[in-house]
């Protein structure tokens, strides 16, 4: 029988990177590192299908194009390293269920329980980085491709961004992640990538350089 992988590549390419072949696992962490334009956005853009590309991604063995965009990036959920946003507050990016949810986890990543009604524009790009996390998961995705999500935090906010990631992987959570850190990379990495020239190799284990 052959195996199911929850996210695969198949020859996925665009003019800038690839192409792209691999398989991961359900609950994995990948951590992608390379240096600046190397490719790793691209990559991420690509998984979610909002970059134009050629070749396949499949969840679950069922390719992207079996499914409506909407609904396959509903799946395979793309947060960029700094979100947009689009309501006045972030409490209004939220529906019911998903604002409760969101409500009872922002002690967990070290943020103010009057938050969600605060205005945007008046809060730190940290802030609003935690805060995006939040809206990513409570969507409740199959994968989550994150690019850099905690590259404006202070340790204290990256150690708790971690541990939010490391209970959702223990449900299932398939997490790709862009980060220039080897140390987070061997703190939470199942994986670790690299990307350059828009080529990926598996450098799982090659220590500092991974």
């Amino acid at each position: 029988m052959t195996q199911a992988f929850r996210l695969s590549a198949r020859q996925l390419a665009s003019s800038f990177a690839g192409p792209f072949d691999f398989d991961v696992e359900a609950g994995a962490c990948i951590v992608i590192q390379g240096s600046s334009g190397a490719g790793k956005s691209v990559l991420l853009r690509m998984l979610a299908d909002l970059d134009p590309h050629s070749g396949q991604a499949l969840l679950d063995g069922q390719p992207a194009q079996a499914m409506t965009a909407p609904a396959w990036r509903a799946r395979v959920l793309y947060q960029a390293a700094e979100p947009a946003w689009w309501e006045a507050s972030p409490g209004a990016h939220f529906d019911g269920a998903q604002l409760e949810w969101a409500s009872n986890q922002l002690a967990a990543l070290g943020l103010r329980p009057d938050i969600l009604d605060d205005e945007l524009q008046h809060l730190s790009t940290g802030e609003r980085q935690r805060l995006a996390l939040l809206r990513s998961l409570a969507r409740k995705p199959q994968v989550l491709l994150l690019d850099e999500p905690t590259a404006a935090l202070d340790p204290d906010g990256v150690a708790r961004v971690e541990a939010m990631l490391a209970a959702c992987r223990a449900e299932g959570l398939t997490i790709i992640m862009v980060s220039h850190s080897p140390e987070q990379a061997r703190r939470i990495a199942t994986r670790v990538w690299r990307v350059e020239g828009g080529k990926l190799a598996d450098v799982t284990g090659h220590g500092e350089g991974a």
